[in-house]
């Protein structure tokens, strides 16, 4: 593998488990250096420890709601490495239901955790990444923030704010030596969705699955400047482009999406149990 990122300092938010950590393990690989965050210390050291004989890590366990924490993140980063080159907004958080069924406070710290704090951090490290030799900003975004998703409506806002807040930065830093982009992937099969596979809307299943390393590639290739959007299946991308552009079409294929989906998730109860045995 080559080292393009090598003694690089890489930020990942949400580093301690799924994507996150996937994302911290392919960076690893690169040779970079590591800051990761996550709100738990103990996650936060065993992949620590999973990673200090092939890089170098730092970690720091914080909330990513807290403006405060987030602007000292990058000078603590910039403290222990010297630079940073790299912002890697994963962290993530999802009440699931109709939206009269979950707690108006949970919706304010989807809003904080998924949106409000990647736009703090991108704006804040920009001063940071320019001052290094070539660098990049990369959102983890969801298939749910290409088109309107029922059941996950202030989600789904969260990441079309995000999408377009990455095209957005996207355009105004071209002519700098900083890439930003968004990684738009459909269900993973991490805890995120599969340990509340009862409560995730079913169309969610619909889709094929994607691996938490399959998006860490993705996040990988955006850092690099190879795209700006990666929309994981590419299938399930263009689907969801067109239920984006034809309501109509979104609303007559939603109940036939929503069997497959549901079928699909028996597939997966089924799958889960026999790996545990049962």
């Amino acid at each position: 593998m080559g080292h393009f990122f090598e003694q690089k300092t890489v930020i990942i938010t949400g580093a301690s488990a799924g994507v996150g950590a996937a994302c911290a393990h392919a960076f690893a690989g690169h040779k970079a250096n590591l800051v990761l965050c996550a709100r738990g210390q103990a996650g936060l050291d065993a992949i620590a420890e999973e990673l200090s004989s092939k890089c170098s890590v730092l970690t720091v366990a914080m909330d990513v709601s807290d403006t405060d924490q987030c602007l000292a993140l990058l000078n603590k980063a910039e403290a222990e490495f010297g630079r940073v080159d790299v912002l890697i907004n994963n962290a993530g958080m999802h009440s699931r239901g109709d939206l009269e069924k979950v707690n108006p406070a949970d919706v304010g710290l989807m809003v904080d955790v998924n949106l409000r704090a990647p736009l703090i951090l991108s704006c804040a490290a920009i001063p940071f990444i320019k001052k290094s030799d070539g660098g990049a900003i990369v959102m983890v975004g969801s298939l749910a923030g290409m088109a309107p998703l029922q059941g996950a409506a202030t989600y789904s806002a969260t990441k079309a704010g995000l999408r377009a807040f990455a095209f957005a930065l996207a355009d105004e830093l071209q002519d700098t030596n900083i890439n930003v982009g968004v990684v738009s992937p459909g269900p993973i099969d991490t805890g995120f969705i599969m340990s509340e596979i009862d409560i995730v809307e079913d169309i969610v299943f619909s889709q094929p699955m994607s691996s938490a390393d399959g998006v860490a590639d993705a996040v990988v290739s955006i850092a690099r400047g190879e795209k700006t959007e990666i929309a994981m299946p590419a299938a399930s991308g263009r689907l969801v482009t067109l239920s984006y552009l034809f309501p109509a079409l979104r609303r007559f294929m939603r109940p036939r999406l929503y069997a497959k989906g549901l079928k699909n998730k028996d597939k997966y109860r089924n799958r889960s149990a026999v790996n545990k045995g049962l």
